[in-house]
This record gives structure tokens, C-alpha cells and sequence, in this order.
């Protein structure tokens, strides 16, 4: 496949221009490690909300856990604010199955009961398992199968598409 890849920092651009008409007031932006986490920090700049970045980590939430194991890496949650009772800006990079997204919403409210969750992601590259969309997107890519997208970062921001073997 020869698609033509848009760039990461003509989708932050959308992203940002798209959340600027409908943002709630003050907030809670949350960006889930590690794509999220890098998209969520270019987006918090770009916006330039006042509160500080929440960033979670979803590994013990994974519903693929005992067959996948924990992750080499685990990082700590943090969410700098309680989140009762606010309006949650949650971020993520490729949205696909819906799974991270739910292991996710399940983080969050092991901190507390939002009033909302808003979700933003870069890339929905379909194959959804779950009931879960984007509220803004960046860009879809319908991929075949057998490819899926790659997010680096966190300096100098590129995707790609990757074939599985």
C-alpha cells in the first residue's frame, strides 16, 4: 500500500483547531502513556491550559493481561487535580479496538467520578472491538489487517505504517 502519510504536526494543528470552539472550561487534560502521553503534552502547550498535565498509565487495566503479562515498563499515573466532578480531556494516539481506551476510563475513575470525558485522538485506524469513538480525531486510515500505525517520538514526531509479519 502507498498511502501518504499526513504529518504529526499538521494533525496536532487540526486537533487544536478543531478543540478551541467546544473546550469546557478549565479542563483536566490527561494523556495516556506513551503515544498519548507525548500527544497529549504537544497539545497542553498548543492549547496552553493553565492546569497541569495528567498522565496514566493503563497496563494493570489491560483485559489482555494474564495472556500478554505486564509490560517491562510501568509507569505511575499521575493526575495532578481530583478528578470528581470535572470535565476530563482524555488523549490518546491510535485509537483501534477501543481496549486501551476502556482500560483507561477504568484508571480514571479508580481516582474518582468525572462529570465528563471528552476523547481526543491522533489516528482512528478502525477495527473497533468496542463501542468507543473519538470525539476529536485527527485523521482516519483505513489499513488492511495486517498493518498497523506506529507513533515515535517523543522528539521529532513521525507515524508510520508497519506490516506484521
Amino acid at each position: 500500500m502507498n498511502l501518504t502519510l499526513p504529518t504529526v504536526e499538521s494533525l496536532l494543528n487540526s486537533l487544536a483547531q478543531q478543540m478551541r470552539t467546544e473546550l469546557p472550561a478549565e479542563p483536566l487534560m490527561i494523556g495516556i502513556h506513551t503515544g498519548g502521553a507525548w500527544i497529549a503534552e504537544a497539545l497542553h502547550r498548543q492549547l496552553q491550559f493553565k492546569s497541569k498535565l495528567g498522565m496514566i498509565d493503563i497496563s494493570f487495566y489491560r483485559d489482555d493481561f494474564s495472556t500478554a503479562g505486564l509490560h517491562p515498563k510501568v509507569n505511575t499515573s499521575f493526575l495532578p487535580e481530583d478528578v470528581d466532578n470535572r470535565d476530563i480531556i482524555l488523549v490518546d494516539d491510535i485509537l483501534q479496538t477501543g481496549r486501551t481506551i476502556r482500560a483507561a476510563l477504568n484508571e480514571i475513575f479508580s481516582f474518582g467520578r468525572p462529570k465528563s470525558i471528552v476523547l481526543v485522538v491522533l489516528i482512528d485506524r478502525g477495527l473497533r472491538e468496542l463501542p468507543i469513538q473519538a470525539d476529536y480525531c485527527g485523521a482516519v486510515i483505513d489499513l488492511a489487517p495486517d498493518e498497523h500505525i506506529k507513533l515515535s517520538g517523543p522528539e521529532n514526531m513521525s507515524i508510520q505504517i508497519l506490516r506484521r509479519d
